[in-house]
């Protein structure tokens, strides 16, 4: 089981307010911020399971939250774009990773692949 994770990025202060508009609509939110430490904390319940840690150089990674909704992972998406994330890939089903996959991709500035994925259960 995963405790928490974290995506690097090169910019934390340019990063913060993209991360926080993509994930309010998940019902994340910034928990801990810790500019000292180049690091800020995003998290939906008692405690931040989501980090973002400043960096020279980031490697591109991937995470996937859960969504309760089509309409969640829209909600995300478009908020994303509005933050000045970049499109992935819009919302929509990818039945070629299962049949009721509905996700949609973000790259944020630093290219890191950030995604909200409902599984459809009527499919």
């Amino acid at each position: 089981m995963i405790d928490h994770t974290s995506a690097a990025v090169t910019d934390l202060e340019k990063a913060k307010p993209l991360y926080t508009a993509m994930l309010a609509p998940l019902g994340y939110k910034l928990m801990m911020d810790l500019p000292e430490y180049g690091a800020a904390g995003y998290g939906t319940g008692d405690r931040a399971d989501f980090w973002l840690g400043k960096v020279d150089a980031t490697g591109g990674v991937h995470v996937a939250f859960a969504a309760d909704s089509a309409e969640m992972v829209q909600a995300f998406y478009d908020a994303g774009i509005a933050a000045g994330g970049k499109d992935n890939g819009a919302p929509g089903y990818r039945t070629e990773y299962s049949a009721g996959y509905y996700g949609a991709f973000i790259h944020d500035f630093d290219g890191n692949n950030i995604e909200a994925v409902w599984r459809d259960p009527s499919k």
